[in-house]
C-alpha cells in the first residue's frame, strides 16, 4: 500500500480522505432514497419485461449490479444501505441511532415506491399488457399458491431469514474498519445479493428487502398486501441475528486488541532502561498522555460506521 502524498490543491475542492466530511441528514436520506429507487427500478424492471420463471438470472444480476453501482455512487454519503434489513442490522450492531435508522427506512420506502410507480406507468403504456397489476403479480413476493413453485409459508420464511442474515453479515463484515479489503465492499454485497436473488426468485420472488417487497405489493393484486407481513418479519429477524452476532464479534475483537496492547506495553516497559523513565531533573514524567493516545485512536467515531468507511481512506495528520 503506497503512502499518501500531500499535493497542493489546485482549486477550492476538498481533497478526498479524512477531511471531516459529514453530510447532513437530508443529504443522507436523499442518497438512500435515490439508491433504493435505482435498486428497485432495476430489480423489478428487468424481471417485469423478461420471463423470470424460465430464466431468473437476468433479474438477479440486475439487482446485484444495481446494488454495487448504488453503493459506489452514493455510499460515501449515507453508507449505502438501500434496504431496511441492512439498516436494522446496523442499528442492532450499534452503528446507527434509532432516529436515523427510522428516517433511513422511510427514505428507502419512498424511493422504492417511486420506482414501482414509474414501472407501473410504463406497463400501462404497453398494449400487449391489458392489466398492469396482474403483470406486477409475476414479480411480487409471495408464498403458497402465489409462489412460483408453490413453496409453503414456512419454506419462504426460512429462506428470507437466512438470506437477510447472510446479506447483512456480508455488509457488516465488509464495511468494518478492521477489514483490510473494505474497498471491495460494494462488489461483495452486490454479488451476495445477486446470488440470493437467484435463489429467492425461484422460490417465491423473495427479495430480501422489505422496501422492494412493499413497493411491488402496492401495485399488485390484493393478495400481495395480505402476505407482505412475512417479507418484513423474516428480514427483521435475520438482520437482528446478524447484527447481534457481529456485535459480539466486534466486542470480542476489541477486548483482544486491548489485551494485546496492554501486553505490548508491559513488555516494552520491562525491556526499557529505568533511567529513561525520568527526565533531566530526576522526576518521573506523567504517563497519562502516553496512554491516552492509543485509546483516542481506537475510539469509534459517532455515527454510521459504514458511512465513515465510504467517506474515504483515513490518513494521519502530521
Amino acid at each position: 500500500m503506497s503512502t499518501p502524498v500531500s499535493v497542493p490543491p489546485t482549486d477550492h475542492r476538498q481533497p478526498a480522505g479524512d477531511n471531516g466530511f459529514r453530510p447532513g441528514l437530508l443529504s443522507r436520506l436523499g442518497a438512500e432514497a435515490f439508491g433504493t429507487l435505482f435498486l428497485v427500478l432495476a430489480g423489478l424492471g428487468v424481471p417485469l419485461f423478461t420471463l423470470p420463471q424460465s430464466n431468473p438470472l437476468p433479474g438477479a444480476l440486475a439487482g446485484g449490479l444495481a446494488v454495487t453501482a448504488a453503493m459506489l455512487a452514493f455510499g460515501y454519503i449515507s453508507g449505502g444501505h438501500f434496504n431496511p434489513a441492512i439498516t436494522l442490522g446496523n442499528l442492532v450492531a450499534g452503528r446507527i441511532g434509532i432516529a436515523a435508522a427510522a428516517a433511513y427506512i422511510g427514505a428507502q420506502l419512498v424511493g422504492a415506491a417511486a420506482a414501482a410507480l414509474a414501472l407501473f406507468g410504463v406497463l400501462r403504456t404497453v398494449p400487449n399488457i391489458p392489466d398492469a397489476r396482474t403483470a406486477f403479480d409475476t414479480v411480487t413476493a409471495g408464498f403458497g399458491e402465489h409462489s412460483v413453485i408453490q413453496t409453503s409459508m414456512a419454506g419462504v420464511l426460512l429462506v428470507e431469514v437466512l438470506g437477510a442474515a447472510l446479506l447483512v453479515a456480508v455488509f457488516l463484515g465488509m464495511t468494518a474498519r478492521r477489514n483490510t479489503h473494505a474497498a471491495a465492499a460494494p462488489f461483495a454485497v452486490g454479488l451476495a445479493f445477486a446470488v440470493l436473488l437467484q435463489l429467492g426468485q425461484a422460490l417465491g420472488n423473495a427479495p430480501f428487502n422489505p422496501a422492494r417487497a412493499t413497493a411491488s405489493a402496492i401495485f399488485s393484486s390484493s393478495w400481495a398486501l395480505g402476505q407482505l407481513w412475512l417479507f418484513w418479519v423474516a428480514p427483521i429477524v435475520g438482520a437482528g441475528i446478524a447484527g447481534l452476532v457481529f456485535r459480539g464479534f466486534a466486542d470480542s475483537l476489541g477486548r483482544t486488541a486491548a489485551l494485546d496492547a496492554d501486553r505490548s506495553d508491559d513488555e516494552a516497559d520491562a525491556g526499557s532502561d529505568p533511567a529513561d523513565d525520568f527526565d533531566d531533573d530526576g522526576e518521573e514524567p506523567a504517563v497519562a498522555t502516553r496512554a491516552a493516545a492509543p485509546a483516542a485512536a481506537d475510539a469509534p467515531d459517532a455515527g454510521d460506521e459504514a458511512r465513515d468507511f465510504f467517506d474515504g481512506p483515513r490518513t494521519k495528520q502530521s
